[in-house]
């Protein structure tokens, strides 16, 4: 799984390198701020691939002695530091379009643009493709996230093509500042996503409710189950964790309560291969703490 996730993590920074030097190319020799915003889009895309690399590699590290959990979470903060430098560079390149809004310049040598375009949609598409597969293999959550991040690539690229067109066989000079206002709005909303799913992650956000209701219906459907409540989940790279109160007949013997248990933890792991799952087991129906969150009933299996 790390070896195939650390494959793609290296496609997508060969393909990003390739395309930062074709498009820093038909930047300068367009003089195009739709261009430029393109050109630090793949900069922020090569460091976006970089940071993945090191994200699988380090969340790919067995726990230790100090990081009982894992290290998961590097790839959050790596999250965190890539969204400053896309808002700093969004800003950058609104500053820019929006000073030439007001001056309009007609840009120079579009053809230079619209082929680097061009082979960035082929390339970027073709990074998509293996990209997929590696996903459907290993089910690696930072290869997921790269490869949303490239799948908006294309659109830009295409956006690119659009406003060098206007600009150089229409005459409309207008249409590359206003394509490079877009462009830096487009780079701002991904790091606002981005910020998002980080913050998420290092805040211990509950599972999507869809999963959360799937596992609770693989652990309540056990025979032997009688209760379930204090459910937590929470995701750390590309691990998850969940814990749970897990209640039995309070006269079964210790060895058949926890072969019950043991096998409830099969059915998850089943279901969802990268957990860690932690259950606690309780005699009946009886809660043991008073909390507000804690949630009671969860399942219902007696007799």
């Amino acid at each position: 799984m790390t070896a195939s996730a650390t494959r793609a993590a290296l496609a997508s920074v060969g393909v990003a390198t390739l395309l930062l030097l074709v498009k820093g190319v038909a930047a300068y020799r367009t003089g195009s701020v739709a261009m430029l915003g393109s050109v630090a889009d793949t900069g922020l895309d090569l460091l976006a691939s970089l940071v993945t690399l090191w994200g699988v590699r380090v969340a790919a590290t067995p726990a230790d002695d100090d990081h009982r959990f894992g290290h998961g979470k590097a790839e959050a903060l790596a999250a965190l530091f890539q969204v400053m430098v896309i808002s700093a560079s969004a800003a950058a390149i609104a500053w820019e379009a929006v000073a030439r809004i007001g001056h309009p310049a007609p840009t120079a040598a579009g053809e230079y643009g619209i082929c680097a375009s061009i082979l960035a949609i082929a390339l970027t598409g073709a990074l998509i493709a293996y990209q997929r597969r590696v996903i459907a293999s290993t089910g690696s959550v930072a290869i997921t996230a790269d490869s949303i991040h490239y799948s908006s690539d294309l659109l830009l690229n295409g956006a690119v093509i659009v406003a060098l067109l206007l600009d150089q066989w229409l005459g409309l000079h207008g249409a590359d500042p206003l394509f490079g206002v877009l462009i830096a709005l487009w780079l701002a909303y991904g790091a606002w996503r981005a910020a998002n799913h980080a913050i998420d992650q290092l805040m211990d956000k509950e599972w999507p409710a869809a999963e959360r209701d799937r596992l609770i219906a693989l652990a309540a459907d056990h025979p032997e189950l009688r209760g379930l409540h204090d459910i937590r989940t929470r995701r750390s790279g590309n691990r998850d964790f969940v814990q749970f109160h897990m209640a039995v007949d309070p006269e079964m013997p210790v060895a058949a309560a926890h072969l019950a248990m043991d096998e409830v933890e099969e059915r998850i792991h089943a279901a969802f291969p990268n957990v860690e799952v932690l259950i606690h087991l309780d005699p009946g129906w009886r809660l043991d703490a008073k909390h507000p969150l804690i949630e009671t009933d969860l399942a219902d299996n007696q007799p």
